[in-house]
């Protein structure tokens, strides 16, 4: 399975503008023969936790139509970040288009404390079962969080994909986590995270993949949008950055 993890700058609480991006990187996806690409955390809003209330929406959202037509038309699963709304309760969500099917709603479990005036905690644990892997999704801080590897690797994963805001502050620590994670779990595990700033935070891009024995095996740099994919069976490492594309 070709699995891609995309890097972007979103533009705050502009979904119409952030929509553009996130195709523009799909059809690079496309190009490069991806099966599945992941992007970061409320990545059709920037992580704007004030905003979110607002903004929030649901994933049957007509802007995000095009997407699924892009899953229909070429076989590939995008997980793409956004606040949703049910009844009073918003959620820090990740809709999955997957070819020809219904689109599903992963929400956050695990709110960082930060959070929790905004947002509501998810209670939808959920792996995926696409094609020879099983992939477990992760919402940033749920990475830090041991309960949410443990439901993946009880649940057979194989591949862990953490869509994060991870800040210059923070990224050392992040990186520490999933690397040791990806090696003691026994799974391939990938980052997709932004560059620029989003909710006061100056993000540190880096977005990365590590094999199951917790090996970098390949990285993005810290302030260029771009998508770094990675090959499960022949361990092919391919970036596409910003000017390339």
């Amino acid at each position: 399975m070709r699995v891609a993890v995309a890097q972007i700058e979103a533009v705050k609480g502009n979904i119409e503008k952030n929509v553009e991006t996130h195709l523009k990187w799909i059809k690079q996806a496309i190009r490069i023969e991806a099966d599945m690409v992941v992007f970061p955390e409320l990545s059709l809003t920037g992580y704007e936790r004030e905003l979110a209330g607002e903004l929030a929406t649901n994933p049957d959202d007509k802007r995000l139509d095009e997407m699924q037509r892009l899953s229909d038309e070429n076989g590939i699963t995008i997980g793409v970040g956004l606040p949703t709304r049910k009844s009073d309760n918003v959620f820090i969500s990740m809709i999955i288009f997957q070819p020809h099917t219904d689109r599903i709603t992963y929400s956050k479990q695990y709110l960082y404390p930060p959070e929790e005036p905004f947002f509501t905690a998810a209670k939808n644990p959920m792996v995926l079962n696409l094609e020879t892997e099983v992939v477990s999704p992760a919402i940033c801080y749920e990475a830090s969080n041991d309960a949410h590897w443990e439901y993946a690797s009880q649940n057979n994963a194989t591949i862990y994909i953490a869509s994060v805001l991870s800040s210059v502050a923070g990224i050392e620590a992040e990186i520490k986590k999933l690397s040791g994670m990806a090696k003691t779990k026994n799974m391939v595990t990938l980052m997709s995270n932004y560059v620029g700033s989003s909710g006061g935070y100056e993000c540190a891009g880096r977005s990365s993949v590590w094999n199951e024995k917790g090996e970098l095996m390949g990285q993005l740099d810290e302030k260029t949008e771009g998508l770094l994919l990675f090959d499960t069976e022949t361990k092919e490492i391919k970036t596409v950055i910003e000017g390339e594309a």
